[in-house]
C-alpha cells in the first residue's frame, strides 16, 4: 500500500503497527531496493516499510506486499526523526530498520526466521540487539563503478577492533558492557569518513517502549538497549552486510577519485551465509540454538 507521507502511514495502518516484527527501509538511492526488501521479507518480517523518494519505483509483486511511504531520506536525521515517530506509535513490537542495500544477517538464518529469533530473545529478557554493519564491495569498481554487486561482493576477513565507551556522566570512565566497534571501510578509509561515522555498532533491532528515543549516533536513550549482553552470560548479535560505505566513498567527489579498488590482502569473498560471518567473530549466536 502507498502512503503520501510518514504521517498517513502512522494514521492508517495501525492495525500493522500492532504487532511485529517491523523492518523499516530507507531508500537513499534506487540501488538494490527490491533485493533489500525482499531479503527482509524472507527473513520473516510479519511487516515491511520503505521510506523513500516517490521518484523510487517498486515492482509490482513487492509494492503489494510492503507499506510505501513517501519520505526525504536526505534531510538532517531523517532516520531517526522517523524511526522515533514509530517508536511512539507502536510501543511493545520489535522494530529493525536499515538502508537500501543493506541486507541482515542472524544466527543460523538459512533455518530460523526473525521471529523465532526475537521470541527466543525477549525469554532472555533481552529488549535490544547489537549488530555489527559490515562493509561489502564489489570486486572491480571499473566493472562495477558503483561498487554494489551482490554477486561479485567482498568483505573483510579482519581488521575489526573494540574501544571501550566512555561514560561523561562518571569520569569518561567505560561504561558498562558497551563497546565501540570498528573496522571495515570505515577504518580503512578513515580520512575520508567523519569521526562521528567511523563506528561500525548500531542498535538496530529493538523493541519499542514510551519515551524510548532513538539517537543519531544508532545508541538508545535506554542505556541498557545499548549493552551488547546481559550481565550473565553471551546473547546473540546480527550483523548487517552493507554497500552504503561502499557506495558512498564511490559517490563523494572528496574520495571517489582517490580510491580505485576496495580489494586488499584481507578482503576475501562475501558467501551470504550466517556462518561465514560467525567464523569471522561478526556475529554472535549467544545461548541460541
Amino acid at each position: 500500500m502507498n502512503y503520501a507521507s510518514l504521517d498517513e502511514f502512522l494514521d492508517k495502518a495501525k492495525p500493522a503497527l500492532a504487532k511485529g516484527p517491523l523492518a523499516i527501509v530507507f531508500a537513499e538511492d534506487p540501488v538494490e531496493v527490491d533485493t533489500t526488501l525482499r531479503h527482509h521479507l524472507n527473513a520473516g518480517f510479519a511487516q515491511v516499510a520503505l521510506l523513500a523518494p516517490s521518484s523510487i519505483l517498486v515492482p509490482e509483486d513487492l509494492a503489494k506486499r510492503v507499506h510505501i511511504i513517501a519520505y526525504d531520506v536526505h534531510l538532517d536525521d531523517a532516520l531517526v526523526t522517523a524511526v522515533n515517530r514509530v517508536i511512539a506509535a507502536a510501543p511493545g513490537i520489535w522494530i529493525y530498520y536499515c538502508y537500501n542495500a543493506e541486507y541482515l544477517f542472524f544466527p543460523f538464518c538459512e533455518t530460523r526466521n526473525v521471529q523465532e529469533m526475537l521470541a527466543f530473545h525477549t525469554e532472555e529478557r533481552r529488549d535490544a540487539m547489537l549488530s555489527y554493519v559490515v562493509d561489502l564491495y564489489a570486486d572491480d569498481l571499473d566493472r562495477f563503478p558503483d561498487a554494489v554487486s551482490l554477486e561479485h561482493a567482498y568483505l573483510d576477513k579482519s581488521g575489526y577492533y573494540a574501544l571501550g565507551r566512555p561514560d561523561a556522566a562518571n569520569h569518561n570512565h567505560p561504561k558498562e558492557r558497551q563497546l565501540d566497534f570498528f573496522g571495515g571501510l570505515r577504518w580503512r578509509f578513515e580520512e575520508h569518513i567523519p569521526v562521528p561515522r567511523r563506528k561500525i555498532d548500531r542498535i538496530a533491532l529493538f523493541r519499542a517502549k514510551p519515551d524510548l528515543q532513538l539517537r543519531p549516533d544508532f545508541t538508545f536513550s535506554d542505556e541498557e538497549y545499548n549493552t551488547y549482553a546481559c550481565p550473565w552470560h553471551h546473547n546473540i548479535t546480527t550483523a548487517i552486510a552493507s554497500f552504503r560505505t561502499a557506495k558512498a566513498l564511490r559517490s563523494n567527489a572528496g574520495s571517489r577519485f582517490d580510491i580505485h579498488n576496495f580489494l586488499w590482502h584481507n578482503s576475501t569473498p562475501f558467501e551470504w551465509q550466517s556462518q561465514q560471518l560467525m567464523d569471522l567473530g561478526l556475529m554472535e549466536p549467544g545461548q541460541w540454538f
